[in-house]
C-alpha cells in the first residue's frame, strides 16, 4: 500500500510539473544533435530508375489505401526523390541508385499487406534494371538501395519463423536496404541496412495537437492487442508473451490506462500521458514509437535487441525507457523508480521539434525529416569501398537461389 501511495504521489507531482514545463525544450548535446540536423544536400547524388508503372504507380492506382498504411514510406520516398536536389539525371555521376518499387502495396480487404508476390516483383525489377542499364552489373547492387518496409524487411513474410527460413531475398544481399524492421543478430537485418520509422500520417496527427499547457494526467498508456487469438490461438507466441504479461499484471493497476479499445481520443490521450508503452507485436517495431515521440510521451520500449530508427542520430537511451521482455511483470516498479529529474529531462528532449521531425515523412518534405535522415544515412556510407566493383563478367549473386515460387515470372 505504501509503494502504491508513493507512486501516486510521484504521478501527481509529474502531472503538475509537465503542465508547467511542457513548453521548455532541450537540444541534444554533442554529436547526436549535430548528426540529427545534418543537411545531406551536396553530400550525395542519387539516380532514380524510371521503371514501368506496374512496379509502382499502377499498384497505387489500384489501391489508394497504400498511401495511408504504416508501410507507405516506400511510396513517399519515391515522390520525395523525384524532386529532391540530390537527384541526378546523369547516372554516371551518381553515388547511389534507387529503384522505385512498392512491394507492400498489395493489401487484403482488411488492409494488411500480402508479402507473397514481393520477391517475384523484386526479381522482375532487378532483371529489368540489369538488362537495360549497366550500373547494376558493375556492383551487383552494392551501390543501390531499396525501400522494403515489410514486417521483416526483405525476408518478405509476416511470421518471424517463416521470415527467418526465407532469409533476405538473394538478389538484394549486396544492396543497402532501407527498412522498418530492426533487430540485432537477426537474419532479416543486414549489417549495412538503414532502419527507419514506420509511416504515421503527419497531417492527421497535427490536427489532434493539444495546447502545450495541458497536464499529463495519465501515468502509463497503451492501446492495442494483448493477444492475437486468430493467429496465435494457444498464446505465448504473439509478442513473445510480453503484451499478455502487461495485461495480466497491470489490467487493474490504477496507474495503467491500458485497453484493446482504440478511442477517437487516442492521439489526445497520448499527449495526456507520461509514459507510452511500445511493446513488440509480431515484429519488434510499430507506429506507436513514432506517435509517442511526436506527442512527447516517453516511449517505453519492450522489444529485446530492437534496432531503433536512425539510431546514429536519435539518442534513444536519453529520450526513452528500455524494459527487457522478461522484466514486464516489474514494469510498475521500474517506471515509478525513475527519478523525477530524469523524467522531466526526457520530456524536454522530446519537446525539441527536430526530434519529432526526424520521425515523420511530411508532404512536402521539410529539413531534418525522415527523408533527410535516410539521405544522411546514405551519405555517411560514402565513399564506397573499391571492393564493391566487380571485374568484367564476374558474378557474385546466385540468381536461382531461393524458394521455387520466387523464381516464377511476375
Amino acid at each position: 500500500m505504501t509503494n502504491l501511495l508513493s507512486a501516486i504521489l510521484l504521478f501527481l507531482f509529474l502531472s503538475a510539473s509537465s503542465a508547467q514545463h511542457n513548453v521548455r525544450t532541450e537540444r541534444i548535446s554533442g554529436s547526436a544533435g549535430d548528426v540529427l540536423e545534418d543537411n545531406p544536400v551536396g553530400k550525395l547524388k542519387v539516380y532514380v530508375y524510371e521503371l514501368p508503372s506496374k512496379y509502382n504507380k499502377k499498384l497505387l492506382q489500384k489501391d489508394p489505401r497504400c498511401l495511408s498504411h504504416m508501410f507507405a514510406a516506400e511510396i513517399f520516398m519515391h515522390t520525395f526523390l523525384l524532386s529532391s536536389p540530390v537527384r541526378t539525371r546523369n547516372p554516371d555521376e551518381a553515388d547511389w541508385f534507387y529503384a522505385p518499387i512498392y512491394p507492400t502495396c498489395d493489401l487484403t480487404p482488411t488492409g494488411l499487406p500480402l508479402p507473397f508476390k514481393s520477391p517475384r516483383m523484386m526479381r522482375s525489377a532487378i532483371q529489368l534494371i540489369s538488362s537495360n542499364w549497366p550500373y547494376w552489373n558493375k556492383t551487383e547492387g552494392a551501390d543501390h538501395f531499396f525501400v522494403v518496409p515489410h514486417d521483416f524487411g526483405a525476408c518478405f513474410h509476416y511470421q518471424e519463423e517463416k521470415a527467418i527460413e526465407r532469409g533476405i531475398l538473394p538478389l538484394l544481399q549486396r544492396a543497402t536496404l532501407v527498412q522498418t524492421f530492426g533487430q540485432r543478430n537477426h537474419v532479416c537485418l543486414d549489417q549495412g541496412s538503414i532502419t527507419i520509422p514506420p509511416f504515421a500520417p503527419p497531417l492527421k496527427m497535427q490536427t489532434h495537437l493539444l495546447p502545450p499547457h495541458i497536464p499529463r494526467s495519465i501515468f502509463v498508456y497503451f492501446r492495442g492487442l494483448f493477444y492475437d487469438v486468430n493467429n496465435d490461438p494457444e498464446g505465448g507466441y504473439y509478442a513473445r508473451g510480453a503484451r499478455a504479461a502487461v495485461w495480466e499484471n497491470f489490467k487493474n493497476n490504477p496507474l495503467f490506462d491500458i485497453s484493446t479499445d482504440h478511442p477517437t481520443t487516442y492521439y489526445e490521450d497520448m499527449q495526456r500521458s507520461i509514459f507510452c508503452l511500445c511493446p513488440l507485436g509480431w515484429a519488434p517495431w510499430s507506429p506507436r514509437l513514432v506517435e509517442a515521440v511526436v506527442f512527447g510521451c516517453i516511449p517505453v520500449i519492450i522489444a529485446d535487441d530492437i534496432v531503433l530508427p536512425f539510431a546514429d542520430a536519435i539518442p534513444w537511451e536519453e529520450i526513452g525507457v528500455f524494459v527487457a521482455e522478461k522484466d514486464v511483470p516489474e514494469l510498475d516498479t521500474i517506471l515509478t523508480s525513475i527519478p523525477t529529474e530524469v523524467i522531466l529531462r526526457k520530456q524536454r528532449l522530446l519537446a525539441n521539434p527536430s526530434m519529432k521531425q526526424a520521425m515523420l515523412f511530411p508532404q512536402p518534405a521539410q529539413p531534418g525529416d525522415a527523408f533527410h535522415q535516410i539521405l544522411n544515412g546514405l551519405a555517411r556510407k560514402l565513399p564506397h569501398d573499391g571492393s564493391i566493383y566487380l571485374k568484367a563478367g564476374e558474378k557474385v549473386l546466385n540468381w536461382t537461389a531461393g524458394p521455387v515460387g520466387d523464381l516464377k515470372p511476375w
